[in-house]
């Protein structure tokens, strides 16, 4: 595996995701922001934040698989949110368990997750973009 995640001594434990991830590999993979589409384009979830965050990274998960990856190989995340206020993160937080579960394993590269007024549709509420590295 080329992506080793680590809680550094000295920082505080999140459990949401680890503070610093180390790459090996030597392919670089950048996933464009996945928002709540499926495969067809249509919109998945309206108004439901859980179920876009989990079909954001269901994509993510797509995206990488198709250039022979997986979650376990993502470097980081950075996660765009509308109207974000922090009584948000349980929502957040199931949606990405409900993904992992759907995925098989548990997401939880370093990340950045930061609130917007908008994204590219009205009924999308959240984005999510990868940075993962290959072994080879």
């Amino acid at each position: 595996m080329a992506i080793t995640l680590v809680n550094p001594s000295g920082l505080p434990e999140i459990g949401a995701y680890r503070q610093v991830s180390v790459a090996t590999g030597s392919k670089l993979v950048f996933v464009a922001g996945q928002v709540a589409r499926d495969a067809d384009g249509a919109t998945v979830g309206a108004g439901d934040l859980v179920a876009q965050v989990e079909q954001c990274y269901l994509n993510i998960g797509t995206a990488l698989a198709a250039v022979g990856g997986t979650f376990d190989d993502v470097a980081k995340l950075t996660v765009y949110v509308v109207d974000w206020t922090p009584d948000k993160m349980p929502l957040f937080l199931e949606g990405v368990a409900r993904a992992a579960a759907a995925l098989g394993t548990t997401p939880v590269p370093p990340g950045t997750l930061v609130g917007v007024a908008a994204l590219d549709v009205p009924d999308h509420l959240v984005e999510v973009e990868a940075t993962a590295v290959l072994g080879s």
